[in-house]
């Protein structure tokens, strides 16, 4: 599913051709190239397995957009090609193998990329510019984040609905929104707190004899070092999709939002708010992509994660994500999902401490 979108989108944006692919499962190749066929007149290759994939030499880079359960695994085994890697998130489901992969890029020839779309969105795009560019808050006080959406669609072989495969919905869903947070707060995460739960979701789903676990909502809140306090909420349960991320400083408060569906043919809209004196947004302003784009996969976002890539392997200035911040995101996630099954505050500095991560982390 986010295979394809990834081919529409450089496909539209133009800077790069898709050459080929490679998936295991027949009926998610068939799926693929029909796709690609009905806005392209390309040939697509599509290789006998990973191996005669990467070792292409007409392969300039390699997108990995697999189960997440399959990303460290499948970086093991294309690491010696030394190519430009795009690896979807979360870079890992375990924090061990994201200890790794961070070490990996560290001496690894190209770069790596993570999927971290979310943070080319365009609500956000505009929220960091007002707030890092414009300095409109003032010093931040508060962040906080939400997200309200429609259930986890249907994966290959239901691996999004079983926490040992996706490692979990804070891992799996939220590192998006724990990277924008640590991106707002531009500082080192002290402590969190989290409940959550399965409430509604896969309580009577199966898949091979072995019971649905995915949690379906979540209240996580978080102290950062300078006094800056954050919150996140999930629900996994709402009919429409609806996100907003909301700022305050000491001039006044931002808020970032996007209404979107699942539902064929209906449009997102994108909107920021700038409650500050005087402020031309202070009753609001729609700052949704072009419909091309914003049609395009993620609200547009997906887009402009492609123009980083390409500007990147380029050498031109980027603002994708790195393995870092990758592994900051998943370890607020995974330190969340630890404080709601011990129904206690984890110190984020012990808990890395307790996963080996000192040599790759620094406070």
């Amino acid at each position: 599913m986010i295979g394809r979108e990834h081919m529409r989108v450089a496909t539209l944006l133009g800077r790069a051709r898709v050459h080929g692919l490679f998936d295991p499962e027949p009926e998610s190749v068939r799926q693929a190239v029909a796709e690609f066929a009905s806005y392209s007149a390309g040939k697509l290759i599509v290789y006998r397995d990973l191996r005669s994939a990467v070792d292409d030499p007409a392969i300039d880079a390699i997108f990995v957009c697999s189960p997440n359960f399959t990303h460290f695994q499948i970086l093991q085994q294309i690491k010696h090609t030394a190519k430009p890697l795009f690896i979807e998130k979360p870079m890992a489901i375990r924090l061990d193998d994201a200890r790794s992969m961070l070490l990996l890029a560290d001496e690894y020839p190209s770069f790596i990329q993570l999927g971290m779309q979310y943070r080319f969105k365009s609500q956000y795009v505009e929220a960091f510019h007002e707030i890092k560019e414009r300095n409109s808050l003032g010093a931040i006080k508060t962040i906080a984040m939400s997200e309200y959406r429609p259930p986890f669609l249907n994966k290959v072989k239901q691996w999004n609905k079983f926490n040992a495969f996706s490692g979990g919905t804070l891992v799996e869903k939220c590192c998006h929104y724990f990277d924008l947070i640590n991106l707002m707060a531009e500082t080192r995460i002290d402590n969190v707190y989290a409940v959550s739960g399965q409430a509604v979701n896969f309580i009577d789903f199966t898949y091979e004899g072995k019971d649905s676990d995915i949690h379906d909502h979540a209240f996580v809140v978080m102290q950062f070092a300078g006094g800056i306090s954050a919150s996140f909420t999930l629900n996994m349960f709402s009919r429409e999709l609806y996100e907003e991320l909301s700022v305050t400083g000491k001039n006044g408060r931002l808020l970032a939002s996007e209404h979107s569906s699942f539902t064929p043919g209906s449009r997102s809209r994108a909107e920021i708010m700038v409650e500050v004196d005087g402020h031309p947004a202070y009753q609001g302003k729609e700052v949704t992509y072009p419909a091309q784009i914003e049609a395009s996969g993620h609200q547009g976002a997906t887009f402009f994660e492609h123009e980083a890539f390409i500007d990147q392997l380029e050498g031109k200035p980027h603002d994708s994500a790195s393995c870092e911040q990758g592994m900051w995101a998943i370890l607020i996630a995974s330190a969340a999902q630890q404080s709601a099954a011990a129904g206690q505050l984890i110190s984020v500095k012990d808990f890395a401490a307790e996963q080996g991560l000192n040599d790759v982390l620094s406070w």
